[in-house]
């Protein structure tokens, strides 16, 4: 690791979040929050966010799951249904917040990439608060108690998706990016010859390294432009 774990916000009691602050090469940079997957605040995010940070981007990963972390998809089930969604809203509001006022973050313009979950929560998030999200990227996002209201888009977005991803169809993936683009011109949704996960690195039985390339190539042209 290169970055840091800090704390952020308070809620109504005075409770800060735990998050990971990455800083790139150069200190200074856009802002980027990075949404866990539900595994929980791993180390494969920890790794993604410090990949971020060497690209220029100043990264803070909240952790959602307040310290609880998950071995086996079971646990992370548990763990993804058991989240207070508005209570994760507010807290990558935060997080959007803190990196806002943050000396390094250059320009005050904050992106969110997410992953599984986190991806429904990015686009949630870039929905709910334009003002605070200034970009978001969604890697096949999923979360049964996210909605989704398209007509709310007011900044640009990027989703990946697999097209052998059991848990998103292709078509239902391919309606909500129609959705988007209707309301958006900066809508872009790719598709890739992968299933879930095929970022992740750290799970053999998904991850595809050329697919995982290619997106990522494509995230960092996308957040260079929009948060530039």
């Amino acid at each position: 690791m290169t970055g840091q774990l800090i704390e952020f916000g308070a809620d109504g009691d005075g409770q800060k979040t735990c998050g990971y602050l990455a800083a790139p090469p150069a200190a200074a940079g856009p802002g980027l929050i990075l949404i866990q997957e539900w595994w929980g605040l791993v180390d494969h995010i920890l790794d993604v966010a410090d990949r971020f940070a060497a690209e220029g981007f100043v990264v803070l990963a909240p952790d959602l799951y307040h310290g609880k972390k998950a071995k086996s998809p079971d646990e992370a089930a548990k763990l993804l249904m058991a989240l207070n969604i508005a209570e994760a809203a507010a807290e990558i509001r935060q997080a959007s917040e803190f990196l806002q006022n943050f000396p390094s973050v250059t320009r005050k313009k904050v992106g969110a990439v997410g992953f599984c979950m986190g991806g429904q929560l990015a686009l949630y998030a870039a929905l709910e608060y334009p003002k605070d999200i200034s970009a978001a990227v969604d890697f096949y996002g999923a979360h049964s108690k996210v909605g989704i209201r398209p007509e709310e888009l007011r900044v640009p977005i990027l989703l990946h998706f697999g097209k052998r991803d059991k848990s998103i169809p292709e078509a239902v993936a391919r309606a909500l990016i129609a959705q988007l683009q209707a309301r958006q011109p900066a809508v872009e949704g790719y598709f890739y010859e992968a299933g879930h996960g095929f970022f992740n690195d750290t799970r053999p039985n998904a991850y595809v390294a050329a697919d995982a390339e290619l997106a990522w190539n494509r995230t960092l042209a996308f957040l260079r432009t929009h948060l530039a």
